[in-house]
This record gives structure tokens, C-alpha cells and sequence, in this order.
């Protein structure tokens, strides 16, 4: 590293976080915030010089708040104040149960919401505000600049279409060129998103394929034309373990490759491990916790994300390559289930499930704040 972007040996105090990712600038496919890249940069920078947020964020959101037009008089909330920042090649997991508005933030992004919502705050993407973005600038920036993976891709994919013709055509809407490079670039798409049989999986039919090369075909087609952002909705949600960490793998391949920032919806706390660099952790509408997965996972600050991570079951008395989960207690569960959006008081919305409530909870909402360096959170009574 020293010998190829530093010509000149400088001294520890002017090395920093952003002034290594800067001197990567030229080689973009060579550097992104995967885990071990980010661990070389801490490696050659000295260790008070690293910000919080090392590099400008590509996607930038503030006071963002949807809600739903209902048969009653008042909407019904689905998202409330969610502030966020993500990085150029970051890869970000957004962790919560259902209905905790994970996908409702996913199209608020990409301005899929539907005809009944209403939308406040503000969403940057690459420095452009998306908040009232006509639907002729939407056709030109989704699939260039933002992608999304959809929970079932065989519902989201024509069955009258062959999925290599499907892939082109998503080249063929921001790109011009002949058929021949059209499919050259299918194909490359396809190997990407780890396809082997390639000229197989061109030619068939969405019926044709299994559940595992569905989600591959799914993210070829959202990554063919190279976006910044991709958002990931619970992708792995229908799949065995073991498919689950292959389409895992590929979207970390991918990133690594071309620096892709990649935001991971799932309700699955093990998926992240090893993956992500953060995790939001949503409830009822909000971000109630936000930190490095690995701090996180070790001491989470919020009672929810707590609750959460009690659900992963621990193997005991690995034997060989297989571990044996024969625990014969009970996971815990959290109890009581998410209060419906329209009947949430002036108080925190986990208070009812809590066991770390206190009184405050019932009054007023807590705010969020920074106990740590790079985590935030709401609640009164973080780390309890």
C-alpha cells in the first residue's frame, strides 16, 4: 500500500481515514468500505484521526415521514423522522420485525410509494433531492442510479419473457448499442451474480428456473447498468440456509467489485454477521438503534435490539463441521406484539413490550442520541 499510493513516506499524523479512501479515487473497483479494505485503511491511519462518517454520503435522509390515507378521518403513520446517512460502497443492514416499515423506506427511496401516501422530509441521493421528483426523471434514475432487489423476484419478472431478454431490457431503456453488446453485458451480469450455466439461464423462462437462480437473474437484472445505490428487500427471504448465503456472498462480491453502497432489509439478525459494516434497527416507523454490526451484536444499546438478538439460537458442542443445536429450553421471545400505527400514544411505542421501562416511557417519546462514537439511539434507559 505504502509503496503503490504513497510515493513519499509520510509521517503518522497526516495520515486519516479520508485521505487514504482519497488516494483510492482513481482505483474505485480497488477500494470500498467492505470489511477488509476498511480494516487496511484503520491499519495505515493513525487511530484519533478516524471520523465517524469517513467518506460524503451518497444517500442522505432527513425528517423522512410517510403515512397512509385510511377509512378513518386521521392517515396512519408508517414511517416517523427517520434521519440517516450512508457512504459510497457501504453496505448497510436495516433490521426489524415485520412492520416495522423496512420496505415502506424502500420505496419511499426509489418513489414507488403509492398513489395514497404522503411523504415529507427529504431524500438525497448523490447530492439531488428526490422528494418531488416528476416520474420522467424517475424512469432515467431508476436502474442508473438506484436499483432494488424485490422480496419474490418471480413475481417482479414477466413469465412471457425470457430473463436474459428481461436483463436487456433494462440496458436497452439508459443505454444505446447493438444486441451483440447488449448480451455481452447480460451475460457478464449474469456470471456476477454467480451464474455458471450462463447460456442456460439466458434462454429459459422465469418457470423454468429454480428459487435460487430466480434471486441470481433478479440481481443481475437490478445491477446490469452498474447503480450506486441497490436495495436489497429481504432477498434470502424464501430460500434454504445455504442458497441464502450464496445470493449473500454474491451481493458482497458485487460490492467489493464495483463499490456498489447496498442497503440489506431482513428480519434476520444472523445474516448481517459477516456482511454489513452497520445496522439500522427500525420499530414502529423510527430507527431506534444505529452502530457497526460487530459493536452492535456484542453490546446492543436499545431493549429491542436486545430482544432480537436473544431470538439467533447458539450452537452447543460443535461436533466436526457440524455444530448440534439440541437445546432443549425455549428461545425467549419478546413479548406482546407491534402496536397497530394508529393507536401509538405520545409515549415510546416499545414501551408495552419493554422490561426496561420506566415511567418517562409512557410520556414522551425519547430522543436520539450518540453514548458512543458511530452509534446512536432512542431510549431512555440505553444499555440497561
Amino acid at each position: 500500500l505504502r509503496c503503490r499510493f504513497w510515493p513519499q513516506r509520510l509521517s503518522a499524523p497526516e495520515l486519516s481515514i479520508t485521505s487514504v479512501i482519497k488516494r483510492f479515487q482513481p482505483y474505485p473497483s480497488q477500494f470500498v468500505l467492505s470489511e477488509v479494505r476498511w480494516r487496511i485503511a484503520v491499519f495505515v491511519s493513525t487511530p484519533h484521526s478516524m471520523p465517524s462518517t469517513c467518506a460524503s454520503a451518497l444517500l442522505r435522509v432527513r425528517g423522512l415521514a410517510v403515512s397512509y390515507n385510511a377509512r378513518s378521518e386521521q392517515p396512519v403513520p408508517a414511517l416517523r423522522q427517520v434521519d440517516f446517512d450512508i457512504a459510497p460502497g457501504e453496505i448497510v443492514g436495516i433490521l426489524g420485525e415485520s412492520g416495522s416499515g423496512k420496505s415502506t423506506l424502500a420505496l419511499s427511496i426509489l418513489g414507488l410509494l403509492p398513489q395514497s401516501a404522503r411523504l415529507g422530509g427529504s431524500i438525497f441521493l448523490d447530492g439531488e433531492d428526490l422528494s418531488n421528483v416528476a416520474e420522467s426523471r424517475w424512469a432515467e434514475l431508476r436502474g442508473v442510479k438506484v436499483a432494488m432487489i424485490f422480496q419474490e423476484p418471480g413475481l417482479s419478472l414477466s413469465p412471457v419473457m425470457r430473463a436474459g431478454d428481461q436483463i436487456g431490457e433494462v440496458i436497452r431503456a439508459h443505454h444505446s448499442g447493438g444486441s451483440k453488446r447488449r448480451k455481452l453485458e447480460v451475460e457478464t451480469a449474469l456470471k456476477d451474480a454467480g451464474i455458471s450455466d450462463v447460456d442456460r439461464i439466458y434462454r429459459a423462462y422465469p418457470h423454468q428456473l429454480s428459487g435460487g437462480e430466480l434471486h441470481r437473474v433478479a440481481i443481475a437484472q437490478a445491477l446490469v447498468c452498474r447503480p450506486a445505490l441497490v436495495i436489497a428487500d429481504e432477498p434470502t427471504r424464501s430460500l434454504d440456509v445455504t442458497l441464502q448465503v450464496e445470493i449473500r456472498n454474491a451481493l458482497r462480491d458485487i460490492n467489493r467489485t464495483y463499490g456498489s453502497t447496498l442497503i440489506f432489509i431482513t428480519h434476520n439478525p444472523a445474516l448481517l454477521t459477516g456482511f454489513a459494516d452497520r445496522v439500522m434497527v427500525m420499530y414502529a416507523g423510527r430507527i431506534v438503534e444505529v452502530g457497526p454490526v460487530a459493536q452492535v451484536y456484542r453490546r446492543p444499546l436499545h431493549p429491542y435490539t436486545k430482544g432480537l438478538l436473544q431470538l439467533i439460537p447458539e450452537p452447543v458442542q460443535p461436533s466436526g463441521l457440524i455444530s448440534s443445536f439440541t437445546r432443549r429450553e425455549r428461545l425467549p421471545a419478546i413479548p406482546g406484539s407491534l402496536t397497530p400505527f394508529d393507536q401509538l400514544g405520545r409515549g415510546c411505542a416499545f414501551e408495552p413490550r419493554c422490561s426496561a421501562r420506566t415511567a418517562d416511557c409512557q410520556i414522551e417519546s425519547p430522543e436520539e442520541i450518540a453514548p458512543e462514537p458511530d452509534r446512536r439511539v432512542s431510549c431512555f434507559n440505553h444499555g440497561n
